[in-house]
């Protein structure tokens, strides 16, 4: 439980939770439907997970000065407790091969890697023998809300530092952690700020400035299948890439100590997850070995505004904004700054 923890608290998906309870059932209906439940269940997290990355570029729209710096420990919160359509799916049992409904119904609501739906029942027929047929019945799997977890995480460090005059430089990134070898991951990113207010000969008087900012994010990871004995098989692994960009116009005003700062953007960005390896699924006439099963991929954009504050004493400050999107998210960071 500690490794799948320290994945989903790295990249909110939660591949690995399903993997490890009934990811190795859905096999059982063949691997056309466990890749088209999976796209559709696993889809909402990567969503959350894309925003929470790509915020937390700014909280000022003053660029530094030359040789100016600020170190930032950024932390995201994504939530989606109000996003009904994003915890749960419509399975239309039409749309698959072998999965049906134990209770006889052909299309139902159930639970994506957001949601809480539990107690769903499903089953797959096969033939075990000639004449002879074999029925398995098993749960689908429900999501991180019902463990009462309702938002996806990130965090990470990022430095900035003042070139030319309006030119700030930025870089982001959490150092590759491994969990007992089974899990591993790790996230960098770079990004550009630039200060037009600092072409204006009046730029020290004015009360506020304004700047655009352009970031790049990105996040691998690699879950270790192999040793959790749940396929036959070898070299079994799901990697995971996230990658996004952000674009804003922002504003901000120049006081000494308490600053607010408000931006307008677009974030766009993609998520990849390949279940690769050797894998013996299914049974009876469904058995089968497969190898690189299957991947996903979402994509995802939209547009994005927030406002927040800014506290600054000496060379320590703390900064808090909301973004309202597609997923809102709460951004907090402890800053440590020279000029």
């Amino acid at each position: 439980m500690k490794k799948i923890l320290g994945l989903f608290l790295a990249i909110g998906c939660a591949l690995p939770t399903m993997a490890q309870s009934d990811f190795n059932q859905i096999f059982a209906s063949g691997v056309a439907d466990a890749e088209r439940f999976a796209n559709d269940y696993f889809s909402p997290v990567s969503e959350a997970a894309i925003y929470s990355m790509a915020n937390g570029w700014y909280n000022s729209a003053d660029a530094k000065p030359l040789a100016g710096f600020e170190i930032s420990i950024v932390g995201n919160i994504t939530g989606f407790k109000n996003k009904e359509d994003s915890r749960s799916f419509e399975l239309n049992t039409a749309d698959y091969d072998n999965l049906q409904f134990v209770d006889g119904s052909i299309s139902r609501p159930v639970s994506t890697a957001l949601g809480d739906i539990e107690g769903v029942r499903v089953f797959v027929e096969a033939e075990i023998t000639p004449g002879v047929t074999e029925r398995q019945e098993f749960e689908l799997p429900s999501g991180i809300a019902s463990e009462g977890i309702n938002f996806v995480p990130s965090a990470f460090v990022q430095a900035s530092v003042g070139l030319v005059k309006g030119l700030e430089v930025k870089a982001r990134f959490l150092p590759n952690i491994n969990f007992d070898d089974d899990v591993e991951f790790g996230l960098f990113g770079a990004g550009l700020q630039y200060d037009f207010t600092k072409l204006l000969p009046a730029d020290k008087i004015l009360p506020v400035a304004l700047s655009a900012v352009i970031g790049y994010t990105k996040l691998d990871a690699e879950y270790n299948l192999t040793d959790q004995g749940l396929f036959a098989g070898e070299d079994q692994r799901i990697e995971t890439s996230f990658s996004t960009w952000t674009f804003a116009a922002v504003a901000s005003t120049r006081l000494p100590i308490i600053n607010f700062y408000g931006g307008l953007g677009y974030i766009t960005g993609t998520a990849e997850t390949d279940l690769l390896g050797d894998y013996t699924v299914g049974f009876g006439s469904l058995s089968q070995t497969v190898t690189d099963p299957f991947s996903l991929t979402e994509n995802v954009g939209g547009v994005t505004a927030n406002v927040g504050t800014k506290l600054k004493l000496g060379f320590f400050r703390l900064n808090v904004d909301y973004t309202i999107a597609e997923f809102n998210t709460l951004t907090a960071g402890i800053n440590f700054g020279f000029r």
